[in-house]
């Protein structure tokens, strides 16, 4: 194929007698990025179409879910890139401030240090290493799955000109008092040694106990019994609540009862958070380790003692119990307690436990004093984006889970005790305790002129800087074309897990500096799971290595695998079966292709005009249908029903076009008659052209390969046109046609696979249609002639009787026989329907009488019921069908 000057070259060697993805995908990607196919200029007189990646972490590495959001994104950037429009997709990586610390200072573990050995610049100086080092993992993953990013404006979190943004950001909200330091109750990791937000805490259900303690009025006999489920914090109480509303207790309130094993007098207080339902309705407030109790505190002003250290050790305040870790302390004053004879009882309790999200620690509720962002000013508008249809959600059930959480949304701590990070903007003076918050570090105190200035040894959250996103790494705070171009973004593509961690606060810092929206639409897919509809987990064998995959079936396998069946929001289950079948398609889709291009010998595309074709129906249907198809492809994306504009094209290509369509031409292909051999020839490479532009957003790797030998394909099929729906290609009459001439040759095939005729076995075939029916059967009589095996086909307007031994069928408008007698062993024949059907009549009661075992339908694994439900109906059909064709034989 002749190529213009500099054009790189795309085309491999001849099309292989089998598909193997391994020798021809990394080629294939290499030649895009030589050829810059997936960078693009901006082009006011285009128009835009944008996204940016979920950036993953910089040091991780490729899991299935990441592939199913890749996968999704590249689908929507090819898709639009054919179409015209001024594509880009910006790449990136998120520094994960945490996640990346953890993995360096067990790095340092194993050479017997710590961060605090080496000090913090030393240490930052390892991570930055660590990140040259592993940080092109996941870009050369997301590589070999095909993904058409703009590698020329990739990001990082923690780049100069993101870092940039992030001092702006904080700088402006702290000048407006949005951004604020204050004392209050975070989550507290013991082993990352850093606060968390709400949301990077994950809550398991735990095997646990409730603990009735006594706690002895402190003037009078008798006692108040509350209920906890963490003994060890009592040692912090400064009150117990009751409710004001609970007759059991309203005659305490205001006295004080003495904090066993400590011996200070605390007093009883009302307050509406006390449930009476709950334990013995009197609950101990704890206000340093509990966020509810420090809500009461702050009520009702009492003091807040921190007996649990950020280690996990008790503190000093804790008295006899300092240094012992919290569960040992636990187990102490449990048995004190017991001595002492306050201890009324234990129960077993399951409750719902807060981790640490990285390292699984458990997490400690601690009063301490961070930094937050002040939220409600910033979600109020960030709420009316969504009520007004400024942003839409895909599917929109998730705009109400958006907007509940907004509506209750809590301030931010974005302070985390880490090294690696966006250190906070703000320094402190040493002489008069000044707080400077500056995008640049200053030299002097602003108040009192001193040099001697500390910043703030904390970082920032990673989604801090990870809410910036969609502006910063389009140059922002610098006023940029990217800018004004390209944001808003077009559309975001995430898993529904992430809508609170990163979607809101996208929203809301978006609208707070670029006073628009970041996006248009959210495009919200669900999770991968492993094939028994559980989380998939390394540690249980369920996890999948995408990477393998590639290896074992190549990248466009498990990109079609991830999308069909895929529907918007629904989490999907990833079964190996599902990789064959996918296979088996590309499979199909290489050999017909092979077919058409070893049939065109001697085809001149330019040199075929539609005037020099003489086009018979099925030439017009399947110009017709893959027009169709295109249409409803492209309506399928606009609406991110990528599962089904997949579906669409399977079904066509797989059924329509290869099974069909190019059995039709080969009586053509291996004619005498030039002019109909350069019609089939004409439309197999038309057909096929438009088959593999539609497919290509999809499945790249194969649809490039195949595309670089059609005659008349130039350059990358990834540049090449879309295909539009074309009015004059529209033509329902010949689908119609068929569609009724298809109908009856399936009805033919069905009855000789059924009726175990060998397939040389030539058989007549009488078929009863009127009217219209009829007169496409007599002018597409060859057709079905040829493609069902037949030796004759009579079509008759009635017939007196039904023929004798002849296995029939129904279709729409005709009736289809096929009389049998001298062409099986009728008796022979007999008698095998007739043991298939008792074999089929005891599978189908073995499966009733197993679904109608109730310990069966409600132990056994949802997908195993499912399957036996599958096997019944099959088995019912099946016996139908059998009863049917053995009272055809005996008729």
């Amino acid at each position: 194929m002749a190529r213009a000057e500099n054009e790189p070259d795309l085309a491999l060697d001849e099309l292989a007698t089998r598909y193997n993805p391994l020798e021809m995908e990394e080629k294939i990607y290499e030649e895009w990025l030589r050829g810059g196919y997936f960078h693009q200029e901006v082009d006011p007189s285009r128009k835009p179409f944008c996204i940016v990646i979920p950036p993953p972490n910089v040091t991780g590495s490729l899991h299935i879910g990441h592939a199913l959001d890749n996968t999704l994104q590249d689908i929507l950037i090819r898709w639009h890139r054919m179409m015209g429009d001024n594509t880009v997709w910006i790449p990136g990586t998120d520094h994960a401030g945490i996640a990346t610390q953890v993995k360096v200072e067990a790095a340092l573990a194993k050479e017997g240090l710590s961060r605090h050995d080496i000090g913090r610049e030393e240490f930052v100086r390892r991570v930055w290493q660590w990140k040259e080092k592993y940080g092109g993992t996941i870009r050369s993953q997301l590589q070999r799955l095909g993904a058409s990013c703009d590698w020329e404006r990739e990001r990082f979190t923690m780049d100069e000109g993101l870092s940039r943004a992030v001092r702006q950001v904080f700088v402006r909200l702290y000048g407006k008092g949005l951004v604020y330091r204050g004392t209050y109750i975070i989550n507290w990791c013991p082993r990352c040694h850093t606060s968390l937000s709400d949301l990077e805490v994950e809550h398991q259900d735990t095997n646990g106990a409730i603990y009735h303690i006594k706690y002895p009025l402190a003037r009078e006999e008798g006692h108040v019994t509350v209920a906890t489920t963490r003994p060890e914090t009592m040692l912090g109480d400064t009150a117990v609540a009751v409710n004001p509303d609970d007759p059991r207790y309203r005659h305490l309130v205001g006295k004080e009862v003495v904090l066993p094993i400590m011996g200070r007098e605390i007093p009883i207080i009302a307050d509406e958070h006390a449930d009476p339902e709950f334990g013995t309705g009197a609950v101990k407030v704890t206000p340093a380790h509990d966020p509810n109790d420090f809500e009461i505190g702050l009520r009702h002003n009492l003091p807040a003692v921190k007996v649990i250290g950020e280690d996990g050790r008790m503190t000093k305040e804790a008295g006899k119990y300092e240094g012992l870790d919290r569960y040992a302390c636990r187990e102490k004053v449990v048995e004190e307690l017991a001595a002492l004879g306050l201890l009324e009882k234990t129960e077993a309790h399951d409750h719902a436990v807060g981790h640490c999200q990285r390292c699984h620690t458990v997490v400690e509720p601690m009063i301490s004093r961070q930094w937050f962002v002040k939220m409600r000013p910033l979600a109020e508008p960030a709420i009316k984006a969504v009520e007004d249809g400024r942003i839409r959600f895909v599917p929109d059930r998730f705009a109400k889970v958006y907007l509940n959480w907004m509506e209750n949304i809590h301030d931010w701590c974005i302070s985390r005790q880490l090294w690696w990070g966006h250190r906070i903007p703000v320094w402190y003076c040493a002489e008069c305790g000044e707080a400077i918050a500056s995008t640049e570090t200053p030299e002097e105190c602003s108040k009192c002129g001193s040099s001697r200035l500390e910043q703030d040894p904390d970082v920032l959250d990673t989604w801090f800087s990870s809410a910036l996103w969609p502006f910063s790494t389009m140059g922002w705070p610098e006023d940029t074309p990217e800018l004004r171009h390209f944001y808003p973004t077009s559309v975001l593509v995430t898993a529904y897990d992430i809508i609170f961690f990163w979607v809101a606060r996208m929203i809301f810092m978006g609208l707070e500096f670029m006073g628009e929206a970041p996006f248009r639409d959210v495009f919200i897919h669900g999770l991968v799971r492993a094939s028994s509809g559980k989380k998939m987990s390394k540690s249980l064998g369920t996890g999948v290595d995408p990477l393998e995959v590639v290896d074992k079936y190549g990248a466009d396998v498990l990109r079609f695998t991830l999308v069909t069946g895929n529907t918007p929001g629904n989490d999907m289950r990833f079964r190996e079966e599902r990789l064959e079948a996918s296979r088996n398609f590309a499979n199909k889709l290489w050999n017909a292709s092979r077919f058409v291009l070893m049939n065109l010998g001697g085809f001149d595309r330019a040199a075929v005009g539609e005037q020099d074709l003489d086009l018979l129906p099925a030439d017009r249907w399947i110009r017709s249908r893959v027009n169709r198809v295109a249409q409803k492809v492209s309506s399928h994306l606009r609406d991110y029903e990528v599962g089904e504009a997949a579906r669409t094209l399977y079904d066509f290509t797989w059924d329509e076009f290869c099974d069909w369509y190019i059995e039709i031409s080969k009586a053509r292909l291996y004619g005498d008659d030039a002019r109909a051999r350069t019609t089939a020839q004409y439309v197999l490479a038309e057909t096929l052209g438009k088959v593999l532009r539609l497919l290509h957003p999809f499945a790249p790797f194969i649809t490039e390969g195949i595309w670089q030998r059609l005659p008349g394909a130039r350059g990358s099929i990834m540049v090449s046109a879309w295909p539009e729906f074309e009015e004059r290609l529209d033509d329902p009459d010949a689908e119609a046609d068929m569609a009724a001439l298809m109908d009856v040759t399936r009805a033919i095939r069905n009855i000789r696979s059924e009726m175990n005729v060998p397939p040389q076995k030539k058989v007549e075939a009488i078929v009863v249609a009127t009217g219209g029916m009829a007169q496409v059967l007599r002018a597409g009589g060859d057709f079905v002639t040829r493609l069902a095996g037949l030796a004759r086909l009579a079509i008759e307007e009635r017939l007196a009787r039904k023929p004798e031994k002849a296995a029939s069928a129904i279709v729409t408008g005709a009736e289809v026989y096929v009389p049998l007698a001298g062409v099986i062993d009728l008796d022979a024949e007999i008698r095998r329907l007739e043991r298939d059907l008792r074999a089929a009549e005891a599978a189908l009661e073995a499966a009733e009488r197993k679904l109608a075992n109730p310990t069966f339908v409600e132990k056994a694994a949802e997908e195993v019921v499912d399957r036996e439900r599958a096997r019944r109906d099959e088995y019912a059909e099946k016996r139908a069908r059998l009863a049917a064709r053995l009272a055809d034989l005996k008729g």
